[in-house]
């Protein structure tokens, strides 16, 4: 094929702009040629770059004591949990290929972010999800939301990773966009952990796992640009994804890290071949050489261009120890998966590719990559026209919701509340036996075999919240992905990040970015969480719609003994019911004021993160001490909807309440209120004293509001039901929606 004259016109097609196509030709001292345009093109589009991100991401806290490497250095986030161990995780999004092609989207997300995970040495160990979609009552959110649960489920189940956790919410923002965060966490023994980098000049370079096609080129492009009515065109922008070969990879992976047979090791995600050789190399401050008429392909006349920027899954760089070339390819050869050797280390910062015997390509590594050649940019921000407007709405004059049975039932019943089990009974959510609390509680729970140790995991965002007040929405998130994990007994110790917003070169947007990036880095301090890596998806937005800014906080916690492991729901007749927290008449930005009066405005909740982190600390050293018998967070819906699911939650033992509340305002805002740094927690009758003391002498408010018992959720004389209504609403409104009932 003869390779196109590169012009600035054709540059400007590949989504570089006229200065970059500058900073490009004076890294190469000339015009580069079609291929090396197109590695320019993948590597400095935000999707790989972080252009429009990185300069507010670094204002965040990376580093602390349990941390193995900074955030961004390594494939995923490494956390040490002591004895000899650490913890892999990381969360990535698959927004835009899902739009369009919501089966492999989604599974290809799962396949990308579970390689992130081995390639560091790591078993994977769990999965987890965070979704976003449009209306539930329009056909296009049901396919999407229908491809995208299936492909997860179809990937994860065949690949062998319980998904234990997640979330899924339903807005008209998403409508065109839907969202698909991908996290996935595992294991690994400190003195295995494998590195992405290339060094050691004469060492070989194989690529491994599957062959190479066309699917997914300029895949990295396509989710740096906005959603239009030719995306649904560019299919071969999404790949297609085979989880019975990402697990052979996983076991060679693994055995080749095992027997210390290589150098570094990195998936071949987002811009493949370009996009590993160039941050390998970078890394190790060398460069590649690499002939590409050794790749093993599966479509033919493939051209250099097409080689290198493809985005075929399942595939591995690998740097191996001169010396071990026959000894790693009889591993592959074992898993009956390909490994090639296509080139070798070289000392000097660059990358020479070859095709037909020809030079194709010669460009510096670091000139590619973030952190040395990329752009980095300081966009304009502009705080947006609605902030204060929406922010100063008075709610107070809204008429008062009187049935307070009817409510909390419409309410249990409302999409974005109620329970998702047609979801995640799709997920193999016990494979690998170590899922000890499973999808419905706080946060899941995952013991660390042969050890006496656990970890909780929880995805967390409120959009609504963020896009009402950016910085205290994002604030909010962390605290509660951390209070979510605190209830199951883990203290949180790390967070990754998703985050999903419009287009960065739109002044309001970047406002929301920034604001956001503050409300985290604020929150991250207080909850000694700091952030081990993530991701950034920029552009999405459609002609018609823009999501609401929604930075997904994964958080991590650590349970020392698996005896302190805890649960959200009541427990046994006789039980005392206390609310820790304060309880105030916020119902801006909340589901009750969304599904009355189909309003997304108002003041979000206040939240003080010292008080939280006190909170915090408390719940666990009584926990500690034993005193606690369930602990469950109170969030969407309010004091009501966590009081209901807290009856529910055990289907097996589903158990009444009986409340008594001070209402000292209106009673529908009491009881769905969404007032921060609350937690519903029951104790035994003779621990009182002890529990109560803690709590005075640690300066928490607190109240005792009830004892478990009965068949029925019971509040003052205001609202009285029977545990099948609730549990009725609760647990079967989510399919009644989905078959339009």
């Amino acid at each position: 094929m003869k390779e196109p004259e590169v012009t600035l016109e054709l540059a400007l097609k590949h989504g570089l702009t006229e200065e970059e196509f500058e900073r490009a030709k004076n890294f190469l001292g000339r015009t580069p040629n079609y291929t090396e345009l197109g590695c320019y093109s993948v590597m400095w589009s935000e999707h790989c770059s972080y252009k429009n991100s990185i300069a507010l991401l670094k204002t965040l806290p990376r580093s602390g004591s349990r941390l193995l490497v900074q955030a961004g250095e390594e494939n995923a986030g490494l956390v040490d949990i002591g004895d000899g161990l650490a913890i892999a995780f990381k969360i990535e999004s698959h927004n835009h290929p899902s739009a369009v092609e919501p089966y492999q989207g989604a599974a290809t997300g799962v396949g990308g972010i579970l390689r992130d995970i081995f390639t560091m040495g790591a078993r994977p160990i769990a999965a987890l999800d965070s979704l976003r979609f449009g209306n539930l009552d329009n056909q296009k959110t049901k396919f999407l939301l229908n491809g995208v649960v299936k492909g997860i489920g179809d990937y994860g189940n065949c690949f062998g990773v319980p998904t234990v956790a997640g979330e899924v919410y339903f807005e008209e923002a998403y409508q065109d966009n839907c969202l698909v965060n991908a996290m996935a966490v595992g294991v690994v023994k400190t003195n295995r952990i494998a590195k992405a980098v290339a060094k050691g000049k004469g060492n070989p370079v194989f690529i491994v796992g599957s062959s190479t096609g066309r699917d997914g080129i300029h895949g990295a492009t396509f989710a740096s640009e906005e959603l239009t009515d030719e995306s649904e065109s560019r299919r071969s922008n999404v790949q297609v994804g085979d989880p019975f070969a990402e697990k052979l990879l996983l076991e060679a992976t693994l055995e080749i890290i095992k027997k210390g047979l290589i150098v570094g090791i990195q998936d071949m995600g987002a811009a493949g071949i370009i996009c590993s050789t160039s941050e390998m190399s970078a890394r190790g401050k060398c460069g590649m050489k690499i002939n590409l008429d050794l790749v093993p392909l599966r479509e033919n006349d493939m051209s250099a261009y097409e080689i290198l920027l493809s985005e075929s899954q399942e595939r591995m760089l690998v740097i191996g120890k001169k010396g071990c070339e026959a000894e790693i390819k009889k591993v592959f050869e074992k898993w009956d998966l390909q490994c090639v050797q296509i080139g070798e280390v070289i000392e000097e910062d660059k990358l020479e590719f070859y095709k037909d015997g020809k030079l194709a390509a010669l460009i510096p590594a670091s000139s590619l990559v973030l952190g040395g050649g990329a752009p980095v940019y300081y966009r304009e921000w502009k705080e947006p026209e609605y902030f204060e407007r929406l922010k100063n709405v008075d709610l107070s004059n809204l008429p008062e919701v009187k049935d307070l049975n009817s409510a909390l039932l419409k309410l249990l019943s409302s999409p974005n509340i109620t329970n998702k089990s047609w979801i995640y009974h799709q997920y193999d959510y016990t494979v690998g036996t170590n899922t000890v609390i499973q999808p419905g509680c706080d946060a899941a729970v995952i013991r660390i075999k042969k050890t006496n140790k656990a970890i909780a995991v929880k995805t967390d965002c409120n959009g609504r919240y963020v896009y009402l007040n950016p910085k205290r929405g994002t604030m909010i998130a962390v605290a509660e992905a951390a209070r979510n994990v605190a209830c199951t007994g883990a203290l949180p110790i790390a967070i990754t990040n998703c985050l999903n917003f419009g287009n960065p070169y739109d002044p309001e947007i970047y406002w929301q970015f920034k604001e956001a990036i503050e409300g985290m880095r604020e929150a991250c301090i207080v909850f000694d969480t700091p952030v081990t890596g993530g991701n950034v998806s920029f552009y999405n937005e459609s002609q018609n719609y823009t999501v609401y800014p929604t930075p997904v906080i994964g958080m991590l916690g650590l349970i020392e003994n698996i005896n302190h492991i805890t649960t959200s729901y009541f427990k046994d007749e006789g039980d005392l019911i206390y609310l820790i927290g304060e309880t105030k008449a916020e119902i801006g930005g909340s589901e009750f004021l969304k599904t009355f009066f189909n309003k997304i405005e108002g003041d979000i909740p206040q939240i003080d993160l010292q008080l939280e982190k006190k909170e915090i600390d408390t719940l666990l050293e009584l926990i500690k001490q034993n005193l606690v018998k369930s602990a469950h967070d109170v969030s969407d819906g309010g004091l009501a909807v966590a009081l209901a699911e807290c009856c529910v939650m055990n289907r097996k033992k589903k158990i009444g309440a009986k409340v008594n509340l001070n209402f000292n305002f209106r009673k529908d805002f009491y009881l769905f209120s969404e007032t921060q740094s609350r937690i519903i927690i029951t104790i035994e009758n003779d621990k009182l004293k002890t529990f109560e003391s803690i709590l005075k002498e640690k300066g928490i408010p607190f109240q005792q509001i009830g004892v478990v018992g009965g068949n029925e959720l019971i509040i003052n004389d205001d609202l009285k039901l029977n545990l099948e209504e609730i549990e009725d609403a609760y647990y079967n409104s989510f399919s009644r929606i989905l078959e339009g009932k």
